[in-house]
């Protein structure tokens, strides 16, 4: 009994000995010498890179996994990653030159077409009355220029009449006289023609025609015959269809790559397969508050009146600005994870490094670049955020790595620690087995044999 039991104390001592010296060991290695073999980092699928194991196998997609290396023998730093040319071929890696040139813009967006305010008129009465005759009865009516619109009785127009007879009846009338109530008929919108026929007849028209100073389509009808109108109600609004207007909306962000003159192409669904050319005429100086985009107008020529207000067209606006080159990236090859923008850096010789990169404006696919990259290097197009998920990976390992060799730096140590001599030290004696041969003991009872043959 007492030599089992020094056996089993003195197995749990050397066992301790070997496990705390296997410790040390480990943690004294470096991470290069246990790489050194060049084996797998771990297995992906080659269609889904979350998907990962640790062992050689099929994928969800019954695919075989893709077995990924990281290159710790390599001194280009920290989130360098190496793949052998087969791996890239099986992930489908594709890079792209950053290029210098010429920056190109497309926005498409969408817009309502409306008439040229420039050319829209607006009818209001000069003086109170009644609307005699409304000649336009429908919004939507076409006129042409010079078509009678409405006749109106106002006592005002009729005192008006009378001074001009009156001054024209004074043997004494001066020239001057009679010329200031012509003006007066006039600013009340009086038409020559009528005054002509009063001075002629010498006689009072009760009622007085207005006709329509432009042709055009009636936009708004705001009166009806018979009604009260004053100088401030509005008759009538006409405008023209030869050339019309389109009020786009543009992004906040894309406000920038708008200036007046820029081309445009537009497209309606109710007439595919034609497309119309204008121009940017004007940039609305702010933004809707409820959309947050700026409002953008397009001139239209129109002759054949196709476009009409109100109607839904899609457009592109082609922004361009030569002699002013940038330096451009595709846009997918761009990783935006919020806080920062990303590209895998293509550095050859299959090694691959995940970069930070400050971006600019973006248009037609492309994308300036501020700072990161340099005119002649190469990104990844595609696979590039499995590049990149590795890439960080590597470079988090790495760093780890040298904190924890920073950890020891503080420990000079020239040679192997050696065993620490404790030979010296006074150490209290091992406690003695306690010897219990002399002790009386009880004796077991005696259990008496059962007969269980009769069971």
């Amino acid at each position: 009994m007492k030599s089992i039991t020094t056996v089993l104390f003195a197995g749990v001592v050397m066992g301790a000995v070997l496990a705390s010296g296997a410790v040390y060991f480990v943690s004294l290695t470096k991470p290069s010498e246990a790489v050194e073999d060049s084996k797998p980092l771990y297995w992906v699928a080659p269609m889904d890179p979350t998907y990962r194991r640790d062992e050689p196998g099929k994928s969800p997609m019954g695919m075989d996994l893709v077995p990924v290396f990281e290159n710790a023998g390599s001194d280009d730093g920290a989130g360098v990653v190496s793949i052998s040319p087969v791996v890239q071929n099986n992930l489908g890696v594709r890079t792209e030159l950053v290029k210098v040139g010429p920056f190109r813009s497309s926005i498409r967006t969408v817009g309502y077409v409306r008439f040229d305010e420039d050319r829209l008129i607006h009818m209001h009465p000069r003086i109170s009355g009644w609307i005699d005759v409304l000649n336009v009865k429908t919004q939507g009516e076409f006129i042409e220029e010079g078509q009678p619109i409405y006749s109106i009785y106002s006592p005002e127009l009729v005192n008006a009449q009378e001074e001009l007879l009156i001054a024209m009846s004074r043997e004494t009338a001066r020239p001057t006289l009679v010329q200031s109530s012509e003006e007066r008929l006039r600013a009340l919108q009086v038409p020559q023609s009528l005054i002509d026929r009063v001075k002629q007849e010498e006689r009072v028209f009760q009622t007085v025609t207005v006709y329509a100073p432009q042709g055009g389509l009636v936009a708004e009808l705001g009166v009806r015959e018979g009604q009260y109108v004053q100088p401030g109600n509005r008759i009538m609004s006409i405008g023209v269809l030869d050339e019309v207007w389109v009020i786009a909306e543009v992004f906040e962000r894309q406000g920038s790559l708008v200036s007046v003159g820029d081309p445009v192409n537009m497209t309606l669904d109710y007439l595919p397969g034609r497309t119309w050319q204008g121009v940017v005429d004007f940039i609305y100086p702010t933004l809707d508050e409820n959309t947050r985009t700026i409002p953008v107008r397009l001139k239209f020529q129109n002759q054949d009146e196709a476009l009409k207000p109100n109607m839904f067209a899609q457009v592109t606006i082609q922004h361009s600005e030569e002699g002013m080159d940038a330096l451009l990236i595709p846009d997918e090859s761009i990783i935006r994870t919020g806080i920062q923008d990303r590209v895998v850096l293509d550095m050859g010789d299959g090694r691959f490094k995940s970069v930070e990169v400050a971006l600019g404006r973006s248009g037609d696919d492309q994308t300036e670049v501020l700072d990161g990259l340099s005119a002649g290097d190469r990104v990844v197009t595609s696979a590039h955020f499995l590049l990149d998920s590795e890439s960080s990976i590597t470079s988090d390992f790495l760093r780890m790595t040298e904190q924890n060799a920073t950890d020891h730096s503080g420990h000079v140590m020239d040679e192997p620690t050696e065993m620490m001599d404790h030979s010296d030290h006074d150490m209290a004696e091992p406690a003695e087995m306690v010897d219990h041969s002399n002790h009386d003991m009880a004796e077991p009872e005696q259990v008496n044999d059962v007969d269980h043959s009769n069971h």
